[in-house]
């Protein structure tokens, strides 16, 4: 059975410490947890300057609806990371886990 090489352009990968890889683990999820509420805030805002959420004059509107409406648009932002997002939290979670690396 023949291995492929690596190509030259492949990186180089670190040797891992026994009972780390939990650790690595554990990292990662935090990671992607910090990357996914970050996407969502993101979205959130950008739902916000769609029209996302915005009161009309049947409901009376005021204050508390529009503070109301900013938790709905900030779970529906949320939500829509969980499932996927458009793909930022992937690309901060990679980000984040470079500069992990470094250190």
């Amino acid at each position: 059975m023949d291995i492929p090489l690596l190509p030259e352009s492949a990186p180089a990968r670190r040797h891992t410490v026994p009972g780390r890889e939990a650790t690595n683990a554990t990292n990662d999820m935090a990671l992607m947890a910090v990357a996914r509420e970050f996407e969502a805030t993101f979205l959130s805002e950008m739902l916000k300057h769609t029209g996302f959420g915005q009161t009309s004059d049947a409901f009376g509107g005021g204050i508390g609806e529009e503070q109301f409406s900013s938790f709905l648009r900030q779970a529906h932002a949320a939500e829509i990371s969980e499932r996927g997002g458009v793909g930022l939290a992937e690309c901060i979670f990679e980000s984040l886990k470079e500069s992990v690396d470094e250190r």
